[in-house]
């Protein structure tokens, strides 16, 4: 593959899935010093939709998608050689496994005390308070001891969780600490939290904006508006994982005296329901990180003495108190673009575009004079005279007194004799349809009143 593509001076390779199945591939090829662009699977996709072959998903058409979707879309990551974050992300999924571990020691645990102590132990349950619970209890039965046993070993493997947890958190935090990130200082953002978002995020910079970053992450809620009702609802959507390390975060800061705890309470006074107020307080602490997270790449990139980025207390209430941005929704959509212009209907019945475009009269437009009306009463219209400006536009007719439709005969164009000229945007006639009656092979019917 590599010497079919070094054949090409000028060349980038297009990997689809580069955190998946094509991760070995792309590392490979990042290695021998090529450039990889990472290709969505939607986007490619979306490419394969438009192909030949009737839908058939083969390797020639998923190779000719993904190079498609590569060379029309803009901004695609471009693979890197694996560095900390990847580490980060193996050691944080390695710490949150430990933990559903120790979680599930701990329900098991509670079951077996529950049988052999009355009214069984309490809900945050320690490898030592289980010992010591677990001493007072001396079964002489032969199912009570192997109810004790069996707790004995669930302590045991209790213990040594406890620190496998204490050796993993010890070794996100030393290698958060080299990254140079300071997301430790946030309220309710630990050794865990700070791993996650930086194995995850990766490049900050590849957000636009903070509205993008909110977006990704799941904290923008989508616009539910309906009329005069203005709301907001929870989007399901974005980056779980991270969601999860920003609600954990929110609920920290409502249990302490934080700035988040005074904004929740807000929202709360300003008519909002707690789960609503909690999705704005997300979106802040979104946006709190992202402004933390692009000061720390900030000062990494120009000096160790740089600007170490937005405080809690400053990032959580805007310079301008009237500017909200945690009930903003998705980021605005994309420029309009200039659509050809439809065709507009006829504006006479019977009457083509063209003709009245021109300013050619018609016969719709021509009304004659005629007698005052029977019903209205109306005084009856003054006949109108013939212009040098009609005759140059082939309007010239017969219009009579007597209120009758006027005759057009005569030839398009302007007149070369003194005949009347014919208008050509007069409506056709209309086809009188023969009655039943009157249809041949056809019995007439009775045509008068019908019998009582």
């Amino acid at each position: 593959m590599l010497a079919a593509g070094r054949k090409h001076t000028d060349r980038i390779w297009a990997v689809e899935g580069c955190n998946g199945i094509g991760r070995h591939v792309a590392q490979r090829l990042v290695a021998d010093g090529e450039t990889v662009l990472d290709v969505p699977a939607k986007l490619s996709a979306r490419a394969r939709v438009f192909a030949t072959g009737q839908g058939r998903k083969t390797d020639p058409v998923d190779a000719h998608s993904v190079a498609v979707a590569a060379l029309r879309t803009d901004n695609l990551r471009q693979v890197t050689i694996d560095d900390t974050t990847v580490a980060l992300r193996l050691l944080v999924d390695r710490r949150e496994l430990l933990g559903r571990t120790r979680t599930e020691t701990v329900s098991r645990l509670h079951h077996l005390l529950l049988e052999l102590v009355p009214g069984g132990a309490k809900k945050f349950l320690s490898a030592q308070q289980a010992r010591a619970l677990l001493n007072t209890v001396r079964p002489r039965d032969v199912v009570g001891k192997t109810r004790r046993w069996l707790a004995s070993e669930l302590i045991h493997e209790l213990v040594v969780i406890d620190k496998k947890i204490k050796t993993a958190d010890a070794e996100l935090t030393e290698l958060v600490n080299t990254t140079g990130s300071t997301l430790q200082e946030l309220t309710g953002i630990g050794p865990t939290g700070s791993a996650r978002l930086l194995g995850d995020i990766g490049d900050i910079s590849r957000f636009a904006s903070r509205g993008h970053f909110a977006s990704w992450n799941g904290t923008a809620p989508i616009d539910a508006s309906s009329g005069d009702q203005n709301r907001h609802r929870l989007s399901r959507a974005g980056n779980r994982r991270i969601n999860r390390v920003l609600h954990i975060m929110a609920v920290v800061q409502l249990r302490r005296d934080t700035e988040g705890r005074r904004y929740y309470r807000r929202k709360l006074a300003a008519g909002k329901t707690p789960m609503e107020a909690m999705r704005a307080l997300k979106r802040r602490l979104s946006d709190i990180v992202y402004r933390r997270m692009v000061a720390d790449a900030k000062a990494i990139r120009t000096s160790p003495g740089g600007q170490a980025g937005a405080t809690l207390q400053s990032s959580a209430a805007d310079s301008i108190p009237m500017v909200d941005t945690s009930e903003k929704s998705l980021p605005g959509p994309a420029d309009d673009h200039h659509r050809t212009p439809l065709p507009t209907a006829p504006r006479h019945r019977g009457v083509p575009n063209e003709c009245v475009d021109a300013g050619l009269p018609t016969a719709l437009s021509l009304r004659a004079a005629g007698p005052a009306n029977r019903r209205g009463g109306r005084p009856a219209r003054e006949p109108r005279q013939a212009t040098e400006q009609d005759s140059m536009h082939g309007r010239i007719g017969e219009i009579n007194s007597s209120g009758s439709r006027p005759e057009f005969r005569g030839q398009r164009g302007p007149p070369e004799t003194s005949e009347p000229l014919r208008s050509n945007c007069r409506r056709p006639a209309r086809r009188v349809r023969p009655s039943r009656c009157a249809r041949p092979g056809r019995r007439p019917r009775r045509c008068g009143p019908s019998r009582p």
